[in-house]
């Protein structure tokens, strides 16, 4: 499939939504000349020309040298300028807070992490999250001006217009948590918020550029498991913002899971889920804690050791199975694979996915889906938050153009 590029408009009053096409146009391109700028936007000569001189004003794209010479004069190649501006991104997992501070190019300057408090309150998590947040700008000796926000990346479901979190898995006693304010209020920065797999397919479209043009599925493997939808360019949120939740749809069992209903992809597909069926599978002790276990099984996997590689087929086929249906649903021709349950099991799952896809997928002859790794490695949640704010801020939003 072709990859999908923004076309601007001539018509009045959309100066904002010009601008965006074409700083995202540069940003997914690297380097482009202000002549395939102007056909890529399909706007006029002259239009791009003063868009372009106002990002430049702006400091937020640079030239950047000139393209090889065709015959012709050299034509200036223009960049996003990745120190323009940063963002910090924040993930809260059921067990530890990742933090990173991302640049405006996608690339992940500085990096925290550190276990959850022992009470794992919402005060005292809000407090550790901004705490974190706090460190990075300190660490990075930026101007307060140059840091845009920060963005929360945290499990589902959420209530967005609130900015709660409702209800997440292994966090007891968080109910209608208004977290994105409780961060806001100690940060003194403007905070945005989403679920992990839809920050992570964000984070995923903003730094992979050109590589992630188009449309996608972005699976979210960590605690849970989860998905972001990219389509034509646009992230679907759906009409609560919480599109995505494919580990709540029945896989055909009969498991009881978290949420209290049976059947749910992630009673069998979490990573607590996959190291219970490990553990019953040989019969001897396992280490603990479920991070370690899970880390445990995987490295026994990638060295060949039966049992645990006949759990994590299994865990990959009912992943393939469902992800062949979103795929149909969608009539979308790429998956990618991403989060830190894949830390060491990248290519076993994705193998095994991408031949569960092509199976049981319809009509593949129209459409052969490619089922890819990520980019951005097992900090995909957090450099998404990050990315949730430059989305924000710079991205072209089809809203923009319908006034809402």
């Amino acid at each position: 499939m072709a990859s999908a590029s923004w076309q601007g408009t001539n018509l009045p009053r959309v100066g904002g939504f010009n601008r965006a096409v074409v700083l995202d146009t540069i940003r997914r391109h690297g380097e482009i000349s202000r002549v395939e700028l102007a056909q890529r936007t399909g706007l006029t000569a002259q239009t791009m020309s003063n868009i372009v001189r106002g990002l430049m004003d702006e400091g937020l794209v640079t030239e950047n040298g000139h393209a090889p010479s065709t015959g012709g004069k050299r034509r200036v190649l223009l960049k996003v300028a990745p120190d323009a501006h940063s963002a910090i991104g924040l993930h809260l997992d059921p067990e530890r807070i990742t933090g990173v501070l991302v640049d405006l190019a996608g690339g992940v300057r500085l990096r925290a992490t550190r276990r959850l408090p022992h009470d794992a309150t919402p005060s005292s998590v809000a407090a550790a999250l901004t705490r974190i947040g706090q460190q990075l700008v300190r660490r990075s000796g930026l101007e307060p001006d140059r840091v845009l926000g920060a963005g929360l990346a945290v499990p589902g479901p959420l209530d967005p217009a609130h900015r709660k979190v409702l209800d997440p898995p292994n966090l007891e006693g968080w109910t209608e948590v208004p977290l994105a304010d409780l961060v806001e209020e100690r940060f003194a920065l403007p905070v945005v918020m989403d679920n992990d797999a839809t920050a992570a397919a964000i984070g995923e479209r903003w730094s992979g550029c050109a590589q992630r043009s188009g449309s996608f599925v972005y699976v979210y493997l960590g605690t849970g498991v989860g998905i972001g939808v990219v389509l034509g360019d646009q992230v679907h949120r759906g009409v609560s913002n919480n599109a995505g939740e494919i580990g709540h749809v029945h896989s055909g069992g009969a498991r009881e899971c978290h949420c209290g209903r049976r059947g749910c992809l992630e009673a069998y597909c979490s990573m607590r889920a996959v190291v219970a069926d490990w553990r019953a599978a040989i019969g001897r002790p396992a280490p603990t804690s479920v991070a370690a276990a899970y880390d445990q099984l995987c490295k026994d996997a990638v060295a060949g050791e039966a049992a645990a590689r006949k759990v994590l087929r299994q865990t990959a086929t009912r992943l393939g199975q469902a992800l062949a249906s979103v795929v149909s649903v969608l009539d979308v021709d790429r998956v990618v694979l991403g989060g830190p349950a894949l830390r060491h099991v990248s290519e076993l799952v994705r193998n095994r996915v991408s031949k569960v896809i092509t199976a049981q997928v319809w009509a593949p002859q129209v459409r052969p889906v490619r089922v890819e790794s990520a980019l951005i490695g097992e900090d995909a949640a957090a450099v998404g938050a990050a990315s949730l704010v430059f989305d924000h801020a710079y991205s072209p939003r089809l809203n923009t153009l319908l006034g809402s």
